[in-house]
């Protein structure tokens, strides 16, 4: 059976992994490409928005360690709006104040637009420790590299999921022909009621969607 992994448990400046100064789609396309190597892929391999920006660079440049590609609600475009509200919002938190989730929750409502963003970004919070299991400070320095695109010759001809949320403007059609340039065999599916970050407003939906074109 296909193994399938989220690139998030493995990518830079996020969780346990290393933390860089620098955090560009290459790199983070290296990094991933040295754990799929050492757990002996190919792989099914799934990432949103960032991540999945990471994975198609990944399937682009490594095509022999990625099965098939899910990319989550992001083109391979450089988009012009930035996510450092988010960083910005995380970093407000004071870390001295905090004794459980309950106390970051109450710290970032108001100054995160989805409630249930909320609950997915502390989920990043070590409160033992008091402090964020993500790389603010790189991530917020890098972010111009984050909402680019590196350009990329080639394609991956493998199977590919484009899974948008409908209330999304991330994947346009104007979008499709980049994307069928660099994966001719993309297949494009919505989820209803979800925006851009559709795992967190549709979790079931999301997994649903997965479940039934992987199978």
């Amino acid at each position: 059976r296909q193994r399938q992994m989220c690139i998030r448990d493995s990518m830079r400046n996020h969780g346990s992994s290393p933390w860089f100064e620098t955090h560009s789609y290459p790199d983070m396309a290296e990094d991933l490409a040295a754990l799929l190597e050492e757990l002996e892929g190919p792989f099914d391999v799934l990432g949103h928005s960032m991540g999945g920006k990471a994975a198609m660079v990944l399937a682009l440049t490594r095509p022999d360690l990625v099965n098939r590609l899910i990319v989550a609600d992001i083109a391979p475009v450089t988009y012009s709006h930035s996510q450092i509200q988010y960083i910005e919002a995380m970093k407000s938190v004071d870390l001295s104040r905090i004794e459980s989730r309950s106390d970051v929750n109450a710290q970032l409502e108001g100054k995160v637009d989805n409630p249930a963003l909320i609950s997915f970004f502390t989920q990043s919070i070590d409160i033992k420790e008091k402090q964020w299991r993500l790389n603010l400070e790189t991530l917020g320095a890098e972010m111009p590299k984050i909402m680019s695109f590196p350009d990329i010759s080639g394609h991956y001809d493998g199977k590919v999921m484009f899974l948008t949320g409908a209330e999304s403007d991330y994947v346009t059609r104007e979008h499709r022909p980049k994307i069928k340039a660099l994966f001719p065999k993309a297949q494009f599916v919505k989820i209803p009621d979800a925006g851009h970050w559709l795992h967190a407003d549709r979790p079931r939906a999301f997994e649903a969607a997965i479940r039934t074109w992987l199978g």
